[in-house]
């Protein structure tokens, strides 16, 4: 594992940041924590390789809230592509 950031899928939409806080920090020491509610899913920043490690072992398959965790290391942004077409139908 390359990072300390966590990504983490199936979150019930109810899940808040403390709620995370409490959950990954029996772990490890948890630095940061974003959660989008409305999306189901969120970001843990753990605050040592070695605790996010052992935070992803633990919790990938968790049951939560009756939801089974997905947790995994994050992937670096996208960057964004300002020539992306917009895939419509052109007539020449």
């Amino acid at each position: 594992m390359q990072s300390n950031k966590l990504y983490v899928g199936n979150l019930s939409y109810s899940t808040t940041r403390e709620e995370l806080n409490v959950l990954f920090s029996e772990h490890g020491e948890v630095k940061d924590i974003k959660v989008f509610e409305d999306k189901g899913f969120g970001f843990v920043e753990m605050a040592t390789q070695e605790g996010a490690v052992k935070a992803k072992e633990a919790l990938n398959g968790f049951d939560y809230k009756g939801r089974s965790l997905k947790v995994d290391e994050a992937r670096p942004p996208r960057e964004k592509n300002q020539n992306r077409g917009g895939g419509g139908y052109r007539r020449y």
